[in-house]
């Protein structure tokens, strides 16, 4: 099928990046001080540490079956019939974070930018880019990851110095003022964010990926200087905002942006921040549709999944119009909802499978290539 197209581990490792940022760079800080206020940077820092040990699952499975992508080692594991309905319900997730993450880059642009044009026009001009680079396949819109990377570290570096007056080192403390289950709560949601439902990666990993060994250190690599790039950015919000403000806000690392100001001259800088979400929550919207496409396409016993972008992609866009009918609801999906439902899924359905196969690894039939 398309086992053909083919990426390096280097590649690999900078979809991970942009997948682990994505839409986390402009909602978690928010998130994180909701439950954690002034420790949100604590948080963030246990939340790395946990994202490493979900990725060494997702890792170890991926490299256990390196010809099969997750919707394949279901039915391998499974068998096919439970296989196959083990998968439909997985892939419920990534249809629906499609929508989700669409509906973050359109509202984000609708009230930041374009308070006047109507929300679909907004969705379907995104969702026509999007089903562009799914169509072109993996080895395009990766070639094209590495550049934009370049730029977003770029912008990142040019962000950190220019808010570094800004700072305020009191709105840190008191250390551990929240107590520990508030702290446990936003551990969970960044891991959520940033690795749980990275699984989508197994659709990619390590079928498409040249070297699978070094591949498999490029999964924790990348992770780990997504969530460290998320760790700068939600350390900078407390110091510069306070934890009680950034909790209050939807996207406040755009408004910790816009609190650059040096000698009067140089101010307002958001458009750095807008270019650095835009960029990697573009990536994690193809990363989800692409698994989408490609997982259900192998279900339905397939040979390519490029019929499917179309149809999948109408739905996905009526979803992201209507899916929150308002702000309220979508803070109450985020929190209560899709954290609980991603590791019900996204985490417990690789941990099962990883377990199967260490059972059954002898009994297993030889995998088809």
């Amino acid at each position: 099928m398309l086992d053909n197209e083919k990426i390096t581990a280097g590649q690999f490792r900078d979809l991970v990046i942009l997948y682990t940022v994505g839409t986390s760079i402009l909602v978690i800080p928010s998130f994180l001080a909701f439950y954690s206020q002034q420790d949100a940077w604590l948080t963030a820092i246990f939340g790395v540490i946990l994202c490493q040990g979900i990725i060494f699952v997702q890792a170890r499975l991926g490299l256990s079956m390196p010809t099969m992508t997750f919707v394949q080692m279901n039915e391998y594991l499974l068998g096919k019939w439970l296989g196959k309905c083990t998968s439909s319900i997985f892939l419920i997730l990534p249809f629906l974070y499609s929508g989700a993450v669409l509906y973050y880059i359109g509202k984000f642009i609708s009230t930041q930018f374009f308070a006047y044009t109507p929300p679909a026009f907004i969705h379907l001009l995104i969702a026509s880019v999007l089903f562009l680079a799914v169509y072109l396949g993996v080895e395009t819109f990766t070639r094209a990851a590495g550049i934009f990377l370049t730029f977003f570290y770029l912008l990142f570096i040019i962000l950190v110095v220019l808010i570094s007056p800004q700072i305020h080192s009191d709105n840190l403390f008191p250390i551990f003022g929240t107590g520990i289950k508030p702290m446990i709560n936003a551990t969970l949601t960044f891991a959520v964010y940033s690795s749980v439902d990275a699984v989508v990666l197994l659709m990619i990993y390590p079928v498409h990926v040249r070297n699978q060994r070094q591949a498999y250190k490029s999964y924790f690599v990348g992770n780990a200087i997504g969530g460290f790039i998320i760790l700068v950015i939600t350390i900078l919000c407390v110091l510069v905002l306070g934890g009680t403000y950034t909790a209050n806000q939807m996207f406040p690392s755009y408004l910790l942006a816009q609190k650059v100001n040096i000698g009067n001259f140089i101010q307002r800088i958001e458009a750095i921040l807008a270019l650095m979400w835009f960029v990697s929550t573009y990536y994690k919207l193809v990363l989800y549709f692409f698994g989408t496409c490609l997982g259900v396409s192998q279900v339905l016993g397939l040979r390519d999944y490029k019929p499917l972008v179309l149809p999948i992609g109408i739905l996905v866009i009526y979803f992201s119009l209507t899916m929150y009918p308002n702000v309220v609801y979508q803070q109450e999906w985020d929190t209560k909802t899709s954290v609980p439902l991603s590791f019900s899924i996204d985490f417990c359905l690789p941990v099962l499978l990883l377990i199967l196969y260490a059972v059954r690894k002898r009994k297993l039939k030889p995998e088809k290539g």
